[in-house]
């Protein structure tokens, strides 16, 4: 569809029940669930790009999801793999049997342009300002809201400590099928080499088997600092394709950088971009697995609660919201306070090259334990297991990493040479 079938003119001077700024995962699936579960809430969601979900893949184990999150995403066309996945390492490789899970950017938007009416998506319009009573755009359009709800992108904060993920990722078409039935989630057999230059950085290469001849492969890094060189990176990808006897064209390309938080006063980093009265949500909000950087099942959960009270509290104030939203992201970072230890004890206790050594110790344990792991669930007896055994990092360099407070994390170290 045209972008102009998605600019509602005819309403921008009237108040919505909800502006949902940002039309990522996050934004995206909480227009979603209101419209199927708060269809009298008249929202609107506005996005400052052409399409909606960016140029991403997001990805999940079948097991991350609640019953309710899984009808959520059931209408999207997913790439889904029921046979387990392979993990890779330089001592052993194993096969786990949970169900995988993938979503392109492009089919999220498809999607939501399909199921959502026309006049709640407004695309190609950048919130310059936002306040509790509504947003102002970058051609100075005011649009009024009762309550509004920021989905904008996560921003870096010296509040927050910790690490970075690295990532490129090619999709391949392949000249003859290349043989895979099954994900590889961390082949790290790999040189242990950093996203730039010759150092050392946690190094794997993720592979998904798109169909018999496409095959979406993806170099990744846990790195100290937020540096790549694409060009290098589409190096190793290229080197790992051919390795493979996989000879193609690249079809899609995509990149980023993310946060690997291990700490912080989160309390502090939500004052820090905290808009009166406005709702947060998304990663910017603090929705993600700290050591993973995994976001959709929690985008998910926080879409569904939004709409649940909502539907069930239509009087509900922006204060009340915003109020609301806080509430959810100081809970889920208590929750994942173990898995940001063990961010502290992958960047802090091991060297850049022994880093793999932590991710190997990980993936020896058992496959029920790694999908309660990945879906931000790990019981006690799990977390036990995970620091009990050979340890996989020096004991002195382990007890001093639990009581750092880490590096900040600042949006002006962020670096990309020769962007993808």
């Amino acid at each position: 569809m045209s972008d102009s079938l998605h600019n509602p003119v005819s309403e921008a001077a009237m108040a919505h029940d909800l502006i949902i700024v940002g039309g990522g995962l996050a934004g995206g699936l909480i227009a979603l669930a209101l419209h199927r579960h708060a269809p009298r809430c008249r929202f609107l969601l506005v996005e400052a790009g052409r399409t909606l979900g960016g140029h991403h893949r997001w990805s999940w184990f079948a097991t991350d999801l609640s019953p309710q999150a899984q009808a959520l995403m059931a209408g999207f066309a997913l790439n889904g793999w029921d046979d387990g996945y392979d993990i890779t390492f330089p001592a052993y490789g194993r096969t786990l049997p949970t169900s995988y899970r993938s979503l392109t950017s492009a089919e999220f938007h498809a999607k939501l342009l399909a199921e959502l009416p026309p006049e709640r998506v407004l695309l190609s319009s950048k919130a310059t300002a936002i306040d509790a009573d509504g947003v102002t755009l970058a051609d100075g359009t005011r649009i009024a809201g009762r309550r509004v709800i920021d989905c904008r992108p996560f921003r870096p904060s010296r509040h927050l400590a910790g690490g970075w993920q690295v990532f490129l990722g090619q999709h391949f078409k392949c000249e003859k099928p290349h043989g895979l039935t099954r994900p590889v989630i961390m082949d790290a057999s790999v040189d242990q080499v950093a996203p730039y230059g010759n150092s050392a950085a946690y190094r794997f290469v993720y592979v998904l088997p798109l169909s018999e001849d496409e095959v979406f492969i993806e170099d990744t890094y846990y790195a100290d600092q937020p540096k790549m060189d694409a060009e290098v990176l589409k190096g190793r990808v290229a080197a790992y394709a051919s390795a493979n006897g996989w000879k193609g064209e690249v079809i899609d390309q995509e990149a980023g950088i993310l946060p690997v938080v291990s700490g912080g006063n989160f309390a502090a980093a939500l004052n820090e971009i905290a808009i009166p009265g406005v709702a947060v949500a998304g990663a910017r909000g603090g929705f993600s697995h700290p050591l993973t950087s995994y976001t959709l099942p929690f985008a998910a959960d926080n879409a569904l609660a939004i709409a649940r009270l909502l539907a069930t509290r239509p009087g509900v104030s922006g204060n009340e919201l915003a109020a609301f939203c806080e509430r959810r992201a100081k809970r889920h970072w208590r929750a994942t306070g173990y898995y940001r230890l063990l961010s502290r004890m992958l960047f802090e206790a091991a060297e850049p090259d022994k880093r793999v050594v932590v991710f190997e110790h990980f993936y020896a344990l058992r496959g029920r334990l790694v999908e309660r792991f990945y879906a931000g669930r790990s019981t006690w007896p799990d977390r036990l297991r995970i620091l009990t055994g050979k340890p996989p990092v020096a004991i002195p360099r382990a007890i001093r990493a639990l009581f750092s407070s880490g590096k900040p994390l600042e949006t002006k170290s962020l670096n990309v040479e020769n962007p993808a």
